[in-house]
């Protein structure tokens, strides 16, 4: 993934600063040559880091720090200052080091530090081989850690997507708008899994797993035996039964195949219909008009994204879309699709050349079932993500855990959540025991406005608005019983970070390890 970078800005750090002049918890935005660095204090430490996030390229000066760790004002990746260490998902890679020295009451950055390399993790009886079925967010991430916490035996990832791994929230946004080109979307460069050793097999898919004699049938015969196994085969798009003609194709979008299919049929299309007003129908709706598409969007709800984000999100939400001219027809479903348009319930005929649903998505439990494992909506897993067989895990939209803050069993379909249980997983592959309590979060974008929204309420009884959605500055705090379980932020970064890590706190959790 190409991360954004700016030229450098702030002081040379070469020349020193004033200890005095970077008080205990914060941070200053510098440079070192060509090079941006960020320079932070705790206590009476100085760390000197780079100063741009590696997941989109955030700048961590406008961050907040925790300890020793730095959290990505954008997406809430952290970072160890001490080493660099991509502490937590999003983040891709780990930041650059450099030597930092006090000398006279004045701080001067130095070189660039060598990165330390992972201590083999102890040998003897641990597992020697790790399967990870599924490619995205979770299985990607897991196989990583694997690396990154010293594992040396096989580590073997399998996904039929021939095009896996890549940033899956880009297909629906600027991917698909047009705006980012296509050389943005894979996490690493082929090149990164070979050095690290780990077995890609893309374009190929798991038919059985036998948990009895620990091992994963693929399609074409191959056998891949484990030691640990890890389900993280994701979900699939939910599919419109209407009738359409046979030259009529309904889109849906969940892979990089289909944001392409979608992109071609787009360049020569002039109105779009999208069906669901949720996030992924909504990000379609805002890329197809920024390609100059007319686009009517059709939901049964009376608000777009009511249900999740309530009354005053939702309807700024929609006012944000029909100011760029989307019309929306809520309260309604489709019920065909032929030569003369796309007709709804109400009668009401809307043209269409180009028609794409994001109605849900439904977890790809096949393989679970078919291996014996507990299975209700989802994988059931433990607080180690461990499914009702020993040593074979589940993570990513296809599991369903307990959700430490509100005792209940969830599942939830966002990026940044599967990779961070994709990191837990790997590391109670490797025998750690520890609990996944990691606070959910995750990001929507809607042109130039952004949503962030940390920890879950799947149902809620009050929210709270704090600000003004339409002047881009609100917070909105939802609460069931008295407990506030999550809050949704816009241009916010700030309290959306110390909202998360007030969470973490409560439930005496820690970004650092």
């Amino acid at each position: 993934m190409a991360e954004t970078t700016t030229a450098p800005s702030g002081p040379d750090l070469t020349q020193g600063i004033d200890a005095e002049s970077l008080a205990d918890g914060s941070m200053l935005a510098g440079h070192v040559g060509s090079d941006s660095v960020l320079l932070a204090r705790v206590g009476t430490a100085f760390f000197a880091v780079g100063a741009t996030c590696t997941h989109y390229g955030g700048p961590l000066a406008e961050g907040l720090l925790v300890s020793d760790t730095v959290r990505c004002p954008w997406h809430h990746a952290c970072f160890n200052l001490r080493t660099g260490a991509a502490v937590r998902p999003p983040a891709l890679n780990d930041l650059p080091c450099w030597r930092v020295e006090v000398r006279d009451g004045r701080v001067f950055v130095g070189d660039k530090l060598s990165p330390p390399q992972p201590a083999p993790v102890r040998s003897g009886r641990d597992p020697v081989s790790m399967v990870i079925l599924g490619a995205g967010a979770a299985g990607n991430t897991a196989a990583e850690t694997l690396r990154r916490e010293g594992f040396q035996g096989r580590v073997t990832l399998v996904d039929p997507d021939r095009d896996a791994p890549y940033d899956r929230p880009n297909l629906s946004k600027d991917y698909l708008a047009g705006t980012a080109p296509e050389d943005w979307l894979p996490l690493h460069p082929p090149s990164f899994y070979a050095d690290l050793d780990i077995e890609l097999l893309t374009g190929r898919s798991a038919h059985a797993i036998d948990v009895a004699d620990r091992r994963v049938l693929l399609k074409d015969g191959a056998v891949l035996k484990f030691d640990r196994l890890l389900i993280a085969t994701g979900a699939a798009p939910v599919g419109l039964d209407i009738p359409t003609t046979q030259a009529r194709t309904i889109h849906y979008l969940r892979t990089l195949a289909d944001s392409r299919r979608i992109i071609n049929s787009a360049q020569g299309a002039r109105q779009a219909v999208v069906l669901g007003t949720s996030f992924i129908g909504l990000e379609v709706a805002a890329a197809l008009r920024s390609r100059g598409l007319e686009v009517h969007a059709v939901g049964p709800d009376a608000l777009p994204l009511g249900r999740i984000l309530g009354p005053e999100l939702g309807g700024f939400i929609q006012h944000l879309h029909e100011d760029h001219g989307v019309v929306f027809h809520l309260g309604s479903t489709p019920r065909r699709w032929d030569p003369q348009g796309l007709t709804l319930d109400d009668g009401t005929c809307l043209p269409a050349d180009l028609v794409v649903a994001g109605i849900g998505v439904l977890p790809n439990v096949g393989l679970a079932e078919q291996g014996g494992l507990a299975t209700d909506a989802g994988i059931l897993v433990d607080e180690h993500l461990e499914t009702s067989a020993s040593g074979v895990f589940a993570a990513g939209d296809v599991a369903r855990w307990i959700d430490p803050r509100s005792a209940d069993r969830v599942r939830v379909e966002h990026w940044v959540v599967a990779q961070r249980m994709g990191q837990t997983a790997a590391r109670n592959m490797l025998g750690y025991q520890e609990s996944f309590d990691a606070v959910p979060f995750f990001w929507s974008q809607h042109y130039d406005v952004p949503i962030a929204y940390v920890g879950h309420a799947g149902k809620w009884d009050r929210a709270v608005v704090d600000g003004d959605p339409e002047a881009r500055d609100c917070a909105v705090t939802y609460y069931r019983d008295g407990q506030a379980l999550a809050t949704a932020t816009i241009y916010r970064d700030i309290q959306s970070l110390r909202t998360e890590y007030a969470m973490e706190q409560a439930m005496e959790g820690t970004c650092t390890r």
